[in-house]
């Protein structure tokens, strides 16, 4: 067959050889399939991609949220505790009233320890979320028994004290009382927060 004598006028395809007319078939077949691939498929790849990175990510929220409703229980049970618990921490703390009367039974567990004060400072309120820090700066002399038996008396007040800040300096060589300086920062704490808050506390001391 020679190429040459082929009218190749695409009207006159009709009379190419089977085989010029089989592979211009094919070609043009191929063409459109490709075309067809390339404008139609490869987007709907795109779009099965996409959907199977959701469908993962929807099957991971929902396995989270299965084992959140699976634990609900517990969760509602360690809230209740908390609640409990945060109630007798307010019905622990002073009001602006008791504040007053505690400082006093700071300051006398200190001298029915056997010390000696030589500072007692309160200091401004610090405001947290529903409640008030109110610090205070001390300085006392006494011995080691007595001291712990300062520190002991203050855990077992009926309101919340804390003690931070601890230095013991220990007595001179020449010093032969055994008497020892203690510097501390003793916090207790009242119903300081926000109204809101404030309010629901003393209902809830009241009810108790």
């Amino acid at each position: 067959m020679n190429l040459s004598e082929i009218n190749w006028d695409p009207n006159q395809a009709g009379a190419w050889p089977l085989v010029i007319q089989a592979a211009t078939i094919s070609t043009i077949c191929a063409v459109v399939f490709g075309a067809g691939i390339y404008f139609d498929t490869v987007g709907q790849l795109a779009e099965l991609d996409v959907s199977k990175a959701k469908e993962a990510e929807l099957r991971q929220t929902f396995e989270v949220k299965q084992k959140k409703s699976i634990n609900l229980p517990d969760y509602q049970d360690q809230l209740a505790q908390i609640e409990t618990q945060l109630e007798d921490m307010i019905r622990q703390m002073p009001t602006k009233e008791e504040v007053a009367s505690l400082l006093i039974d700071i300051s006398q567990t200190g001298l029915a320890s056997g010390l000696e004060f030589r500072l007692f400072k309160p200091g401004p309120a610090v405001r947290k979320d529903f409640y008030s820090e109110l610090p205070i700066n001390i300085e006392v002399i006494g011995k080691y028994e007595e001291l712990a038996l300062f520190v002991s008396g203050l855990a077992s007040l009926p309101r919340i004290v804390t003690v931070h800040d601890v230095a013991i300096i220990p007595p001179g060589k020449d010093d032969k009382s055994g008497k020892m300086k203690m510097t501390a920062l003793v916090k207790t704490y009242n119903e300081g927060g926000d109204e809101a808050t404030t309010a629901v506390a003393k209902k809830k001391r009241g009810q108790k």
